[in-house]
């Protein structure tokens, strides 16, 4: 009764199945095997096994060893183009010898492809963790001069395409949060938003950073490579914050993303499509860098294809008041606080000429609210009031007045001071780059001297 059944019995498993006598002859196959092999199995019946492997039908066979050793065995086999576990079992006689091999076979090529995939996702995974998108949602998105209307309705109108965006303004006039909307408002919202800060990646590190690499380009990185952040940003939006400090070589890199939607991983022979929207901000005159030669000429008009130049606050007084009203909301909601501010304090931050843009506001209000013991700012809390400019010695004197000298060395008081000052240029001009100009010490003076006092660095979140 069994044996009327035993086909049917043996096609109804998920695995190929191959019977073989003791030479190695096939005396059974199920219709796995030809589905996973590709061979009918009418054209290997009665074939050895070990021919047809000498013939290139297969690139190993089992059976042998199985015979030998009367034990199961098992290993892999490609065959038309995928890849098999194969696991040889004996079935022995009343004598013990070998009689016929059975062998299960089972196809792993798509646990394979899902095993690569998964890695491929924890690798996006591992890249997205390095975006911080909170800061977003400190910007009150106050557009109430007129100024800033209108740009604001250009910026819808670019939004809806997939053309290149260059943002260019002041540091801290919130480039970051004008490119966040273009993003938000756009076909591509429900998809990554990735940003890279071209001035605080090390110029040694950028290249593996954006376009990532593949496993074994150098020792010490994984093995099975990584995705870089351009590659992350694929069916999004990729923001490059201060563009103007990309190395020149990095510039060629990112021609070949604006002009082909390829890139090649560092290590790679062939390069790899990518469909990301590129939106780039700045603070620096980009022209005249072309003129200089510290930025390349064709790279720049790629990028100029719709240019958004963000005003300074100076010039949109109107939403100053609004926006400090949204940023003390937000930062009394955060520390727990319950604050207003009067009518005269709000008349100083109108007159204030706010060099340090959105960035300086910010920064005041958060700092206000952290420091204040009161519900209510006023004049007198405002660092540049009564009058509306101090000069740099008065500064240097509040600065001092709020310094503990007791119980401390000399040397211990001044690199606190130091570091009170970077912090605050830092602030006020946007990145270590531009306080090193301005100040004429080296990069790695300032992050040495702010890792003594006690502090890190913020180069220019805000853009």
């Amino acid at each position: 009764m069994f044996a009327e059944y035993f086909e049917q019995f043996l096609d109804s498993f998920k695995d190929a199945i191959c019977i073989t006598d003791h030479d190695g002859v096939v005396v059974f196959l199920n219709e796995r095997h030809s589905e996973l092999t590709g061979i009918p199995r009418e054209s290997l019946l009665g074939k050895s096994a070990v021919e047809m492997m000498r013939h290139g039908l297969f690139d190993m066979v089992i059976n042998p060893e199985v015979v030998k050793t009367r034990q199961s065995h098992s290993s892999i086999q490609h065959a038309n183009g995928r890849k098999l576990i194969l696991e040889g079992t004996p079935i022995l006689d009343a004598k013990g010898n070998v009689a016929f091999v059975i062998t299960f076979i089972r196809d792993v090529t798509t646990l394979a492809d899902l095993k690569r995939k998964l890695a491929i996702q924890k690798k996006l995974l591992d890249t997205f963790q390095t975006i911080d998108d909170r800061a977003y949602a400190k910007y009150p998105m106050e557009i109430h001069s007129p100024a800033m209307r209108r740009l604001y309705t250009q910026i819808d109108h670019i939004a809806d395409t997939d053309a290149t965006v260059l943002i260019t303004g002041e540091t801290g006039v919130g480039k970051d949060v004008i490119a966040r909307h273009i993003h938000s408002v756009s076909p591509r919202s429900e998809k990554s938003f990735i940003k890279a800060d071209c001035s605080s990646i090390p110029e040694n590190l950028i290249e593996t950073v954006l376009f990532g690499y593949t496993g074994g380009t150098f020792s010490g990185a994984d093995r099975q490579g990584k995705v870089g952040l351009i590659e992350a940003a694929s069916s999004g939006t990729l923001f490059l914050d201060e563009i103007g400090e990309l190395p020149l070589a990095m510039q060629s890199r990112l021609l070949r993303l604006l002009q082909d939607r390829e890139i090649m991983r560092v290590g790679a022979t062939s390069p790899t499509r990518v469909d990301v929207r590129i939106v780039a901000a700045t603070n620096r005159d980009l022209d005249r860098a072309v003129r200089k030669g510290d930025f390349r000429s064709d790279l720049y008009y790629r990028l100029k294809v719709a240019v958004i130049k963000l005003p300074p606050l100076r010039e949109r007084r109107a939403d100053i008041l609004p926006m400090a009203h949204g940023f003390l909301d937000f930062f009394c909601a955060k520390y727990k606080r319950s604050m207003t501010i009067s009518p005269e304090a709000d008349e100083a931050l109108l007159r204030h000429s706010w060099p340090g843009n959105a960035r300086e506001l910010e920064n005041l209000i958060q700092g206000l609210v952290v420091t204040g013991g009161k519900g209510t700012i006023g004049v007198r809390d405002l660092p540049f009031a009564p009058r509306t400019q101090r000069s740099s010695e008065r500064e240097c004197d509040g600065s001092l007045a709020d310094v503990d000298i007791e119980g401390r060395t000399f040397k211990e008081i001044m690199l606190d001071i130091e570091g009170g000052i970077l912090r605050r240029a830092i602030d006020e001009f946007g990145s270590v780059k531009e306080v090193s100009r301005r100040f004429g010490i080296n990069r790695s003076t300032i992050f040495r001297k702010l890792r003594e006092a006690g502090g890190g660095t913020e180069d220019g979140d805000s853009g």
